[in-house]
C-alpha cells in the first residue's frame, strides 16, 4: 500500500466448499505455482500485512491469472 511498504493480500484456502464460482479461483498444485494442496484464492477474503510480517512465499500465479484476479476483484469492487 502506499507510503507504508504494506502489502493488500487476499487468502487462499483448502476449504473447497468455501469457493465462490466466477469471483474465486481454484488453483490445481503444479511445477508453475510451487504449491502442495489445491487452495482456492479468496478474493473476498483481504487484508493488509505490514512488510515485517511477510516471511516469504508459499507459491505463485502466472502473471496472466494475476492480472485476471485483479480485474475480477476490480470489477466487483466498482459495481458496488
Amino acid at each position: 500500500m502506499p507510503d507504508y511498504g504494506d502489502y493488500l493480500i487476499c487468502g487462499l484456502s483448502s476449504q473447497l466448499r468455501q469457493y465462490i464460482q466466477g469471483f474465486d479461483e481454484l488453483l490445481t498444485p503444479d511445477d508453475g505455482n510451487r504449491l502442495r494442496v489445491a487452495p482456492v484464492i479468496r478474493l473476498g477474503f483481504l487484508d493488509v500485512v505490514p512488510d515485517a510480517q511477510i516471511f516469504g512465499q508459499i507459491g505463485r500465479v502466472a502473471p496472466a491469472l494475476h492480472r485476471e484476479l485483479l480485474q475480477r476483484l476490480a470489477d466487483h469492487l466498482t459495481t458496488l
